[in-house]
C-alpha cells in the first residue's frame, strides 16, 4: 500500500476512535458499517491511482516521442545546413571559375585582335613601301561607328589605365620574342647577335620612313589650312565683312543698326570704317556748319522792319545839325544783328551740350553692348568647351 493510503487509513481510525469516544457506542453493526465505508474508500483511491499512473504513463510516452521526434529534426536540419554550404560552396567555385574562363576568353580575343592589327600595320607597311611615292601623301579613313556609337579614337580616350597596361603587356608579349639562347655556342650566339641587329636597323629604317612621311603630310596640311584661309578671307571681303571674320573658331555675328530695332546692318565694312577713324568730329563739326549756314540763311531772309521816323524836334538836337543822323540807322540794324548773332551762338551751345550729353549715353549704351556680347560668346565658348 502507498503512503497516500496508510496517511488515510490512520486518519479514518483516528477519526473513528474520536467519534467512539464521542458516542461511547461500542455497536458492532455501526463498526461493520465504518468498515465497509473504508474498504469503499480504499477501492475509490485504487481506481484513482490506477487511472492517475495509465495518464501519467501516456504523458511520459508522448514526452519521449517528441524528444525523438526533436533529436531526428536537429538531425535532419544539420544534414541540410551541411548540404546547403556544400551547394553554396560549389556555386561560389563555379562563378569564380567562370568569371576565370571569361577573363582568360578576353585576354586571347584581345591578343588575337592586336596580332591580327599587327599583321594589318605591317603589310601597309609593306605595301607603302612597294607603291610609288608619287601618290597623295596621306588618305582619309572612313570612321567606324563602335559600341554605343564611339568611334575607335573615342574609345581609346576612355580606357583606363589599367586596361592600357594589360593591353600593352600583351602587344609586347608577341611583339618581343623571348630568348632562347640556353645551351648556344659561341658560333650560334653570334649568329643571334647578327639577327638582333638586322632587325633592329630595319625598324630603324621604318622610324625614319614613318617620321618623314609625317613632316610632309604636316606640311601638306599647313598648306591646305593657308589655302582654305585665302579662300575665306575672300569670301569675308566679297559680304563685306572684315578679312578675319570667317577664319576664326567661331562664325561672325549678325551686325545690327540698334540693339533695339534688331534691324540688319546694311552698310559695308568700309562705311563702317570711316565712322571710327576720326570722323565722328569731322561728322560733328559737319552738322554744326550745316545748322549754321541754314540759321544765318533765315536770318538774312528775315523781313526788316524799320524804325519810324522821328517827327518833331529830335531830343537833344544841336543848331544846325540835321533832323536825322547819318549812319543812324545802320547802328541800329548792326545792334540788331549782334543780338540776334549772340541768341544763335547761344543756342547752338545749348545744342552742343544736349549732343555731348547724348554721345555720352551713346558710348554707354555701346559699353553696356559690348559688355553684354563678351559675355555671351564667353558663354558659347564655355558651351562648346563643355560639349566637346
Amino acid at each position: 500500500m502507498s503512503d497516500d493510503e496508510e496517511y488515510t487509513s490512520s486518519e479514518e481510525e483516528e477519526v473513528v476512535e474520536e467519534t467512539r469516544e464521542e458516542t461511547g457506542e461500542g455497536d458492532p453493526e455501526f463498526i461493520k458499517r465504518q468498515d465497509q465505508k473504508r474498504s469503499d474508500l480504499d477501492e475509490q483511491l485504487k481506481e484513482y491511482i490506477s487511472e492517475w499512473r495509465k495518464q501519467r504513463s501516456k504523458e511520459e510516452d508522448e514526452l519521449k516521442k517528441l524528444k525523438e521526434k526533436q533529436a531526428k529534426r536537429k538531425i535532419s536540419r544539420a544534414e541540410e545546413e551541411q548540404k546547403m554550404a556544400q551547394r553554396k560552396k560549389e556555386e561560389e567555385e563555379r562563378r569564380v571559375r567562370e568569371a576565370e574562363e571569361k577573363k582568360q576568353r578576353e585576354i586571347e580575343e584581345k591578343r588575337m585582335r592586336l596580332e591580327e592589327a599587327e599583321k594589318k600595320r605591317q603589310a601597309m607597311l609593306q605595301a607603302m613601301k612597294d607603291k610609288d611615292k608619287k601618290g597623295p601623301n596621306f588618305t582619309i579613313a572612313k570612321k567606324e561607328a563602335g559600341v554605343l556609337g564611339l568611334s575607335s579614337a573615342a574609345m581609346e580616350r576612355n580606357k583606363t589605365k589599367e586596361q592600357l597596361e594589360e593591353e600593352k603587356k600583351i602587344s609586347l608579349s608577341f611583339r618581343i620574342k623571348p630568348l632562347a639562347i640556353e645551351g648556344f655556342g659561341e658560333a650560334k650566339l653570334r649568329e643571334k647577335a647578327q639577327e638582333l641587329w638586322e632587325l633592329i636597323v630595319k625598324l630603324e629604317t621604318e622610324k625614319y620612313d614613318l617620321e618623314e612621311r609625317q613632316k610632309r603630310q604636316d606640311y601638306d596640311l599647313k598648306e591646305l589650312k593657308e589655302r582654305q584661309k585665302q579662300q575665306l578671307r575672300h569670301k569675308a571681303l566679297k559680304k563685306g565683312l572684315d578679312p578675319e571674320a570667317l577664319t576664326g573658331k567661331y562664325p561672325p555675328k549678325i551686325q545690327v543698326a540698334s540693339k533695339y530695332e534688331r534691324r540688319v546692318d546694311t552698310r559695308s565694312y568700309d562705311d563702317k570704317k570711316k565712322l571710327f577713324e576720326g570722323g565722328y568730329n569731322t561728322v560733328y563739326a559737319e552738322t554744326l556748319e550745316k545748322t549754321w549756314q541754314e540759321r544765318q540763311e533765315r536770318f538774312t531772309q528775315r523781313t526788316k522792319s524799320k524804325l519810324p521816323k522821328w517827327f518833331g524836334e529830335r531830343p537833344g538836337k544841336k543848331a544846325g545839325e540835321p533832323e536825322t543822323p547819318e549812319g543812324e540807322e545802320d547802328a541800329k540794324a548792326d545792334e540788331d544783328i549782334v543780338e540776334d548773332d549772340e541768341e544763335v551762338e547761344e543756342e547752338v551751345a545749348e545744342e552742343e551740350e544736349e549732343e555731348a550729353e547724348e554721345d555720352e549715353e551713346e558710348e554707354e549704351e555701346e559699353e553696356e553692348e559690348e559688355e553684354e556680347e563678351e559675355e555671351e560668346e564667353e558663354e558659347e565658348e564655355e558651351e562648346e568647351e563643355e560639349e566637346e
